[in-house]
């Protein structure tokens, strides 16, 4: 499936899970192990909380391309943050267009992302902007409540089956 098919999924409602690249390590879902949704949907958290078996209060955070991250939130002196180190506060474009990643605090943990960080999930984010006019993915850790983030295509497959994730996305695995 190309990256336009799989955008075309998410505009639909429906949850997918890149696997790409190495395991990440820490606390954040960075793009090689991530389940996505459409942030534009004010009910995303929700939904997503419900497939990952979680609590309503946990938050998510939103990966935006660089480029656009000052017209969506509050940067000041951030430059960039690619790891989510930062809870954002969030401009008003960012409250109307994409309520599924707000906090009720008005921030946002986002993680900014540039082609040559990491191209297959820019390359995903920059076809949602192209067909929805926003430059941001919902984004958060791909695993199940109570379990380790995904580490082997064994175990991205194993966790899609046992879940409501609709579609599995391996950019590397064409």
């Amino acid at each position: 499936m190309n990256k336009s098919e799989v955008i075309k999924n998410i505009i639909d409602g429906k949850i997918v899970a890149i696997f790409q690249g190495d395991s990440e390590w820490g606390p954040r879902a960075l793009g090689n192990r991530s389940i996505l949704f459409d942030p534009r949907n004010p009910d995303a958290k929700d939904i997503v909380n419900k497939v990952k078996r979680r609590e309503w209060y946990r938050p998510f955070a939103g990966t935006i391309l660089l480029e656009h991250a000052n017209n969506y939130f509050e940067m000041a002196t951030i430059k960039e943050t690619p790891y989510m180190s930062f809870a954002i506060p969030a401009k008003q474009k960012a409250k109307d267009e994409v309520p599924g990643i707000i906090h009720v605090d008005g921030t946002c943990r986002i993680q900014t992302v540039t082609r040559e960080q990491n191209k297959h999930f820019y390359d995903l984010i920059e076809e949602f902007y192209k067909q929805t006019g926003v430059p941001i993915l919902f984004n958060t850790s791909f695993n199940l409540a109570g379990e380790p983030l995904v580490e082997t295509l064994e175990d991205a497959k194993d966790t899609v089956n046992r879940s409501d994730i609709d579609l599995l996305y391996t950019p590397e695995i064409l």
